[in-house]
């Protein structure tokens, strides 16, 4: 038998997907975008804990994590400006 399982890998390649949109989210100068990274990886971060038989975690982090959160913090960026400014 395979060292790694076909579950092993999907779960690699949906941790590898989480440290991307992590990553993305803090590289970018555009809020917008990064907030949509954010809640990227929370879907993401939802699928992972699923997978490792959790479903009521998931069922929670796809519903605060992608849905509340992202709903404010997109509230919060149209009051405000899009871009993040240039140093101090």
């Amino acid at each position: 038998m395979n060292v790694l399982s076909v579950d092993a890998l999907l779960q690699f390649g949906i941790l590898m997907g989480v440290l991307i949109a992590a990553y993305l989210t803090i590289t970018m100068r555009d809020l917008l975008s990064a907030v949509i990274a954010s809640a990227a990886m929370s879907l993401l971060l939802s699928l992972e804990f699923y997978m490792l038989h959790a479903p009521d975690v998931a069922i929670a982090e796809a519903a605060v994590g992608a849905g509340v959160v992202t709903a404010v913090v997109v509230y919060g960026i149209a009051k405000t400006e899009r871009w993040e400014r240039e140093g101090p």
